[in-house]
């Protein structure tokens, strides 16, 4: 089961049923877009209202996340092409939920920007809120999971003295996410096939298998004294291949198009232009 968030015809958002060919309407969006709690996915499920096709409609970011949240070095040939050790305890930061956009939406790199990387990724989506959970407690409560892109700004990100994470990860646009969430309902989280094509060359290729830290021990660490709410998107770290590390390196360029692949969960298809 899968689901997307859209604008329709008549410019209203909704939420519907998502298949590879069209949306069926399943009702407006609320606030928080759609939350793969199991209300949330009954309603998808028992979507009746009409079908459109994926040309017909706008697809947005299908979440609309009160918490954006980043996982660092969290596959071992990343930490291993970053020369960095692998980390005792996941490498967190903050993204500001204002980045997020969805399937098909430009990829905006500010002027000043001069390193923009490409960093395909699985999000996970909490369908209930919960802290201080077990790691087990903590893969019970993920209800969805989406193809992202956690597009890098290198320079506001590592020249600056202080590293901004925050800032080089959370420019306008930089934050793709979609075409749709993904029921976990009979998936191995754990073997999710993970793929990145920049402008028709895969550059990244990897597998959930590599992860460091898996997703349930992600969200326990992340909700020890922190309230997770539903809704809440992790973005769980990228595999080796970025931009950054290539010999000769590989930044986004004007007119670029970068797919990210999540098995289960689609494509996410992405082009790039310079701000003007």
């Amino acid at each position: 089961m899968r689901a997307a968030r859209f604008v329709d015809p008549s410019g209203a958002e909704r939420i519907g049923r998502y298949a590879d060919e069209g949306v069926v309407d399943a009702g407006p969006a609320g606030v928080g877009g759609f939350v793969p709690s199991a209300e949330g996915w009954d309603e998808v499920e028992a979507a009746s209202g009409p079908e459109y096709a994926l040309d017909e409609i706008r697809l947005l970011h299908p979440v609309v996340p009160a918490k954006l949240i980043g996982i660092g070095l969290n596959y071992r040939d990343h930490a291993a092409e970053s020369e960095l050790d692998v980390p005792e305890v996941p490498v967190v930061f903050a993204m500001w939920p204002s980045a997020l956009v969805g399937q098909g939406a430009p990829i905006v790199v500010p002027r000043d920007e001069t390193r923009p990387d490409f960093e395909g990724e699985v999000a996970i989506v909490l369908g209930r809120t919960v802290k201080n959970v077990s790691a087990e407690e903590g893969l019970a409560a993920i209800g969805g999971f989406a193809p992202f892109n956690d597009v890098s700004g290198r320079r506001a990100q590592l020249e600056t003295p202080l590293r901004q994470f925050t800032i080089g990860k959370s420019f306008d646009t930089f934050a793709p996410m979609g075409p749709c969430v993904a029921s976990v309902d009979g998936v191995d989280l754990d073997a999710l096939d993970v793929r990145t094509t920049v402008s028709g060359e895969v550059l990244q290729d990897s597998s959930t298998r590599d992860l460091i830290f898996d997703f349930g021990r992600i969200v326990s660490y992340l909700s020890t004294g922190i309230t997770l709410e539903a809704g809440t998107v992790v973005a769980t770290g990228t595999p080796g291949g970025v931009g950054d590390t290539r010999d000769p390196r590989r930044y986004l360029e004007e007119g670029d198009v970068v797919d990210v692949f999540v098995s289960g969960a689609g494509t996410l298809t992405n082009p790039v232009e310079r701000e003007r």
